[in-house]
């Protein structure tokens, strides 16, 4: 098996919660050494939310494979020493405290590009390192409300709250991806940087479309009546007679022709557009064909006719689903199932996953490789400031 492309690289993640420990788990999927640093008296505090798979938090199984973890006291002396120790041979550091945080520790950037100059900050905050926003608390919410998303989500009497976590998850990828350029940059100048992720920033692309009409028309668009949020027939959520669901993305004119011949509808072509009325009735007579056969027949139909239509899954069907399950995109850790690396590579057969490690878990082989004598470590670990 060759190399994974981020082998040899080793990342010291201090985030916890959902943003910075998915995108270090990504980060590892793709071979990266990631030590997940954790206070010993306050470790992630996701490992204690339920659901619970066995003894271990759904939540955080889902969220730190392939890491090592390092039970430490970062607010001692000595805690600092080990991890000022491994940041001479670290390549990143990922943190999602409030700016200035680390600064007051003397564990910020300005302070460990002293010890190592190469080395790269990936920091994840709400509303970033600057501006008047920076210091505020929130969560995704706040950060999706912040960033226009919610304002274009839900009906035409209120915005609703979308049962997943979109700011969070953008950041995710934005420090992976500001990660990644960082240090292809490296390679070319010998220096490290700063990374700079906002989700609320992050989240903002997501209605890239929606923003670009509203500006060009100079007002708001009507959440309900935006093309792409269910304004059309062609592309819409309908129910199946077995009371569940199937999604018609015929966006373009030759899938919705295609569909409107296939089910015998010709006339349907030239009435997406109308009155308000007109495209309810439209969109009325369409729904109440999709009522009148299973999930599974339309399924058999999207097989046979290309129209873009799948059927709309629910948790528990995901395990099942065949291309999901051909993309390892459904990996078991112990018993419970968790979502598969999303970036494949063409030379790279993907390793078996390492389960989420136990709270300091790795702690004496990360000191060994630090060259502590087992004194050393035996002192440390009686004074409180390993796990």
């Amino acid at each position: 098996m060759n190399s994974s492309p981020l082998s040899g690289i080793k990342i010291l993640d201090l985030s916890r919660l959902l943003p910075g420990p998915l995108a270090t788990q990504m980060l590892g999927d793709m071979g990266a050494e990631v030590i997940k640093i954790e206070d010993l008296n306050s470790p992630d505090y996701i490992r204690f939310f339920p659901p619970f798979s066995g003894e271990d938090s759904a939540l955080y199984l889902s969220l730190n494979r392939n890491k090592k973890a390092l039970a430490l006291n970062l607010r001692t002396p000595e805690g600092k020493e080990i991890f000022f120790a491994m940041l001479q041979t670290a390549d990143v550091v990922v943190e999602q405290f409030r700016p200035g945080v680390l600064d007051k520790m003397s564990m910020g950037y300005a302070d460990a590009k002293k010890i190592n100059p190469k080395i790269i900050y990936v920091s994840v905050t709400g509303y970033g390192q600057t501006g008047p926003y920076a210091q505020k608390a929130g969560h995704d919410l706040n950060y999706i409300a912040m960033s226009g998303l919610l304002a274009n989500i839900g009906t035409k009497e209120k915005p609703v709250i979308p049962g997943i976590q979109i700011a969070d998850v953008s950041g995710s990828y934005a420090a992976v991806n500001g990660c990644l350029a960082a240090l292809l940059q490296r390679e070319k100048t010998g220096e490290g940087k700063h990374v700079d992720i906002s989700m609320t920033d992050s989240a903002m692309p997501f209605a890239t479309l929606i923003h670009a009409q509203a500006w060009a028309e100079n007002k708001n668009v009507e959440r309900q009546n935006f093309q792409l949020s269910g304004a059309l027939a062609s592309y819409n959520v309908y129910e199946t007679s077995d009371a569940k669901f199937v999604a018609l993305g015929a966006l373009e004119p030759k899938f919705w022709k295609t569909f409107c011949l296939a089910v015998q509808q010709p006339q349907w072509e030239n009435r997406l557009f109308g009155t308000s009325e007109e495209i309810t009735q439209l969109k009325n007579e369409v729904a109440a064909l999709f009522k009148s056969k299973t999930r599974k027949d339309w399924e058999a139909f999207s097989q046979q006719h290309d129209v873009c239509l799948s059927p709309v899954l629910e948790n528990s069907e995901l395990a099942a689903n065949e291309n999901l399950l051909q993309r390892n995109m459904i990996l078991k850790n112990g018993t419970l199932n968790t979502i598969g690396s999303v970036i494949k590579f063409s030379d790279t057969t993907p390793q078996h996953p390492q389960p989420a490690p136990k709270l300091g878990q790795h702690t004496n082989e990360i000191l060994r490789e630090l060259k502590l004598s087992d004194e050393k470590n035996a002192e440390l670990k009686k004074n409180g400031i390993v796990f």
